[in-house]
C-alpha cells in the first residue's frame, strides 16, 4: 500500500469513527438503538476502538497506586468497556435475527479476538489480586454481591491457574470461540438448504390454503416460482407434519430436518462438534475437573452433573413409559385404517392429532383461527401482564427498527410511569437463526441511569400478503414463554448490569419464562385473546374445555424428547477421556441407549448435529436447565393457584421476590421467600400428568 493509499484509508477510518453511532450513547429515549444510522461497516471500527478503550481502563485499575477499594477496582471494572458493550449487544442480535455474508465474516473474524480479550481481563493476575483485596465489610448487600460475583467469575475463568496453563487456556478459548461461530454459521446455511422443495401440490394434501400460499411465497423467493418450499424450524419435529396426509412427503420433511447438518457438505457440523467436545474436555482438565460439566455447573443452582442427571432420571422413566403407551394408541389408529406400517417419527404428529381428536374431540385446525398472532400478543400476553403486574403497552411507530417486520412498544409501570421499551420480531427469515429468544438492547442499571430496552425474536411463519398469521397453541405458549424472559428484564431493579435482570444462572433464568406460560390457559385471559380472526367472536367454552382436558395429551412424547436432548447434552459434557468421543452419530445412539431413551418413534428434540443451544449458544452442559427451572415453575404456580390465583397481590409478590432481584441475592432463598418452602419435584410430575 502506498503512502497516499494509507493516508486515504486513515482518513476514511477517521470519518467512519466520527459518524459511528456506537461511540456515544444514543440520544433516543432510554438509549434505544439508532437503527436508522447504524451501518454494517460501523461494527469493526467500534469493536477495535472498544477493545483498546477497555484494556486502557483495565491498565488504569491495575496501575493505580492507591490501595484497592470497591470504587477504584470493582466499580471501575464494572463500568469499563462501554463502547464495546454497546456495539457487541447489537451485533449479536443482528447476527442472530438479520444476518448477511458480511456480518457472518465479521463474526468469525472477531470470535477469537473477543475470546482473547476476555482472557486478557479474566486471567490478569494483578487485577484479580486487587479485587480479592477489596474490603467488603462496610458495603451494601448488592455491592458485596458484585464483589463475590467477580471473584467467582475470575476463578471460574482460570485466575488461579499456573502461568503455563493460562496460556493453554487462552489458546483453547480462542479455538472454542471460532468453532462455535463456525457451527452457528454452518447451521444457518444447513437449515436454509434443508428446506424441502415440492413440485406437485398434490403431495401437500392436508395443508391449509394459507400454509400453501406461504410455501409458494418461500419458493418464489428462493428462485423456484411455481413450486412449494417447506422451510425448516430449528427443532427435530416440524409443525407441518401434523397436517400432511402424504406419508412420503412427511418422511421427506422429517428426514430433511433430521439430516440437515450431516450431509458431508460444507454445512456438515459433525467435525466441528467433535473438535468442540475435545476442546471442552481439555479445558476442564486444565481446571482439574473430571469433565466439562463439572467445571461448568459450579455457578449454577444444580452445582454438579450428578444433581442435573438425577433430575433427568426422575423424569425419564415415567416419560418413556407414557410415550410407549402413546405409541400403542397411535399404532391402533394406523391399524384401524389398514395403514400396513409401524408408526415412525414422521407419522407421530399426524396420527397423534387424530388420537387427540378421538379422545378429546379436539382438532388443532379448529383452534388455530382463534390464535391470530398480534391478537395473542396484545390481548393475551400484554393483558395477562396488566392483570398480574399492572403494566401497560403502547405502540411506538417513531422508533427506528432493524427490519420492517419489527414493532416497538413503550411499557408503562403500575403507577403509569414509563418503564421500558420493548421490540418484537415475529417472522422467520432465511437470514434469521431458528428458535425464539429475548435480548437486552440496553440493560437496566440504576448506577448508569439505564432503563431496559428489550427485544423478543420469534420464527413464526409469515403469512402471504393480506392473510392473517394464525399460530398453533404451542406457538402461543412460546410467545408467553419468551415474554416471561422479557418480564424478568423489565422488572430488573439493580444498581449493576452484571447482576441485573436475566443475568442469573441458566437453571434459574428459565423459571420466570416458564411460569408465564401458565397464563395462556387462565380462563379470563384465554377468553380475552382467543378471538376468531374473522368473526372476532371469543372461543366457545366447549372448545376451551377440550383444550384444558387435553392439556396433558402427548406428554410422554413431549417430556421424552426434552429429557433425551438434555441427556445428550450432559453425555457429551461428562466425557472424561477423549477416547470416548466416537463419531457424532454413534455417540448419540450409545448415549440415548444407555439411559433408556433410544425410542425410534420419539427422537430427541434436537439431534446432535443441529443442537444449537449447546454448540453455538450458551447452554453447553446446561440444557437440563429447562427442566430444573420447570421444577421451580410448577411448584411456584401451585402456590399461586392455592393463594388466590392471578391477582395483583400475587403478581406484586412474584415481582418482589423473583423478577426484580436479578442475581443480587441467593436464588434458592429467593424461591423459598416466595413459596415458603424448598422446591419439590412432585408439582412438575403432576403438571405433566405422571402422578396425581
Amino acid at each position: 500500500m502506498t503512502h497516499a493509499q494509507q493516508k486515504k484509508q486513515s482518513a476514511t477510518t477517521q470519518q467512519s469513527m466520527k459518524n459511528n453511532p456506537f461511540l456515544r450513547k444514543s440520544p433516543l429515549q432510554y438509549q434505544a438503538p439508532e437503527f436508522d444510522k447504524i451501518k454494517d461497516n460501523h461494527f469493526k471500527p467500534a469493536f477495535d476502538y472498544g477493545l483498546k478503550e477497555q484494556l486502557a481502563n483495565i491498565d488504569k485499575i491495575i496501575n493505580n497506586p492507591a490501595a484497592p477499594t470497591f470504587e477504584n477496582t470493582v466499580l471501575a471494572l464494572e463500568n469499563s468497556g462501554e463502547v464495546l458493550g454497546r456495539a457487541t449487544i447489537l451485533f449479536y442480535n443482528l447476527t442472530g435475527s438479520n444476518t448477511n455474508d458480511y456480518l457472518q465474516k465479521v463474526e468469525e473474524e472477531y470470535a477469537p479476538v473477543f475470546a482473547a480479550h476476555s482472557d486478557k481481563i479474566n486471567l490478569n493476575e494483578k487485577l484479580y489480586k486487587r479485587i480479592k483485596a477489596v474490603k467488603t465489610d462496610k458495603l451494601d448487600a448488592e455491592s458485596k454481591r458484585l464483589v463475590e460475583y467477580y471473584i467467582h467469575n475470575f476463578e471460574l475463568a482460570g485466575a488461579n491457574l499456573s502461568a503455563e496453563n493460562k496460556e493453554k487456556l487462552k489458546e483453547i478459548n480462542q479455538q472454542l470461540a471460532t468453532l462455535s461461530t463456525q457451527f452457528s454459521n454452518k447451521l444457518l446455511e444447513a437449515r436454509k438448504k434443508g428446506a424441502v422443495l415440492i413440485s406437485d401440490v398434490k403431495e401437500l394434501d392436508g395443508l391449509s390454503a394459507d400454509e400453501l400460499a406461504a410455501a409458494a411465497t418461500d419458493a418464489e423467493q428462493a428462485g423456484q416460482k411455481g413450486k412449494y418450499l417447506l422451510a425448516l424450524q430449528n427443532t427435530t419435529q416440524q409443525p407441518l407434519l401434523q397436517n400432511l396426509k402424504n406419508r412420503e412427503t412427511r418422511e421427506k420433511l422429517f428426514r430433511g430436518s433430521w439430516t440437515r447438518a450431516e450431509k458431508g457438505d460444507a454445512n456438515d457440523t459433525r467435525e466441528t462438534i467433535e473438535k468442540l467436545a475435545k476442546l471442552r474436555l481439555q479445558k476442564a482438565t486444565l481446571f482439574g475437573k473430571k469433565n466439562f460439566a463439572e467445571w461448568s455447573l459450579q455457578d449454577q443452582m444444580a452445582k454438579t452433573p450428578e444433581a442435573a442427571m438425577g433430575l433427568l432420571a426422575k423424569l425419564a422413566e415415567p416419560a418413556v413409559e407414557t410415550a410407549y403407551r402413546e405409541t400403542k394408541e397411535i399404532q391402533e389408529v394406523i391399524d384401524a385404517q389398514k395403514g400396513g406400517f409401524g408408526v415412525q417419527a414422521w407419522d407421530w404428529n399426524f396420527y397423534s392429532e387424530q388420537v387427540r381428536k378421538a379422545k378429546y374431540d379436539l382438532d388443532e385446525n379448529e383452534i388455530k383461527p382463534y390464535f391470530e398472532v398480534t391478537t395473542v400478543l396484545e390481548k393475551g400476553v400484554f393483558y395477562a401482564a396488566e392483570k398480574f403486574y399492572g403494566i401497560t403497552f403502547k405502540v411506538r411507530k417513531d422508533l427506528p427498527v432493524y427490519h420492517p417486520d419489527v414493532v416497538a412498544y413503550e411499557v408503562f409501570d403500575r403507577d403509569g410511569k414509563s418503564l421500558a421499551l420493548y421490540y418484537l420480531d415475529f417472522y422467520t427469515r432465511s437470514n434469521k437463526s431458528g428458535g425464539a429468544w429475548m435480548n437486552n438492547f440496553v440493560p437496566q442499571s440504576h448506577l448508569l441511569g439505564q432503563k431496559p430496552v428489550i427485544v423478543n425474536v420469534f420464527n413464526y411463519q409469515k403469512p402471504a400478503a393480506g392473510k392473517p398469521s394464525l399460530i398453533s397453541y404451542d406457538d402461543v405458549e412460546t410467545m408467553f414463554h419468551e415474554f416471561g424472559h422479557t418480564l424478568h428484564g423489565l422488572f430488573a431493579d439493580q444498581k449493576y448490569v452484571s447482576i441485573s435482570g436475566t443475568n442469573t444462572p441458566r437453571d434459574f433464568v428459565e423459571f420466570p419464562s416458564q411460569i408465564n406460560e401458565h397464563f395462556a390457559l387462565e380462563p379470563e385471559i384465554l377468553k380475552n385473546y382467543a378471538l376468531h380472526y374473522e368473526t372476532k367472536q371469543p372461543m366457545p367454552q366447549g372448545l376451551i374445555d377440550k383444550i384444558k382436558k387435553a392439556a396433558n395429551f402427548n406428554q410422554g412424547y413431549a417430556t421424552t424428547e426434552l429429557v433425551a436432548a438434555a441427556t445428550l447434552d450432559m453425555s457429551w459434557h461428562t466425557v472424561t477421556d477423549e477416547k470416548q468421543l466416537i463419531p457424532v452419530l454413534d455417540f448419540e445412539k450409545e448415549a440415548l441407549n444407555k439411559y433408556g431413551l433410544l425410542v425410534p418413534q420419539v427422537p430427541p428434540r434436537y439431534h446432535t448435529p443441529y443442537f444449537a443451544h449447546i454448540w453455538g449458544g450458551g447452554y453447553s452442559a446446561g440444557y437440563y436447565a429447562y427442566l430444573w427451572s420447570e421444577t421451580l415453575d410448577s411448584d411456584a404456580w401451585e402456590w399461586i393457584k392455592a393463594n388466590g390465583g392471578v391477582t395483583r397481590e400475587n403478581g406484586d409478590r412474584f415481582r418482589k421476590y423473583i423478577l426484580s432481584v436479578g442475581n443480587s441475592v441467593d436464588l434458592n432463598k429467593a424461591f423459598e421467600a416466595f413459596t415458603g418452602h424448598k422446591a419439590d419435584i412432585k408439582p412438575l410430575l403432576r403438571s405433566r400428568g405422571f402422578i396425581k
